[in-house]
């Protein structure tokens, strides 16, 4: 939010997030998206409210945040030498004024081969338990990331370029 340079304040959504049982990537990253930016707005119901979501996909498959330290081994050990996408939700809320708008933004993200031996090493540097994938661009992430197709900052979890277009109608 700090590159957009407006003024914000960090308010912790406490919506239970789905899983993505039934769901694509882009349902599930938008439900959850809404889900955190209506629970906020209930309080402030003045306010332009921003919720985001982001789920790491392989094929059907979607990685949530991991359980545990072995959870996030497996994660890593699926995604290594393949290109997975990245999809954020996007909720922009003003519940005094009716207004929505939803919207995704997908990257794509191919991994370096990676042995058991570097992905722990990896894991040991960051807290994979709350990051969808186990993983953080921002944290390291040259140690798995060959290459992105996309936007960078949607890999971190809020893309920064669309949100900032969207605003801008807004």
């Amino acid at each position: 939010m700090q590159l957009l340079n407006v003024d914000f304040t960090v308010v912790v959504s406490k919506a239970e997030e789905c899983e993505a049982t039934h769901y694509t990537p882009h349902e599930i990253c938008q439900l959850n998206a809404h889900r955190k930016a209506r629970a906020v707005a209930k309080h402030h119901p003045d306010a332009l409210v921003i919720g985001a979501d982001t789920e790491v996909a392989l094929d059907t498959q979607i990685f949530g945040k991991p359980e545990n330290k072995k959870k996030a081994e497996e994660m890593l050990l699926r995604l290594q030498s393949k290109t997975h996408e990245v999809v954020t939700g996007v909720c922009i809320l003003q519940l005094r004024n009716h207004q929505e708008r939803l919207f995704t933004v997908s990257t794509r993200v191919k991994f370096h081969p990676l042995t058991l031996k570097e992905i722990k090493e990896y894991l040991e540097r960051i807290d994979p338990l709350d990051k969808a994938g186990a993983y953080a661009i921002q944290e390291h992430g040259e140690l798995l990331v060959e290459s992105i197709n996309g936007s960078l900052t949607n890999v971190v979890g809020l893309p920064v370029e669309s949100l900032s277009e969207e605003l801008g109608r807004w």
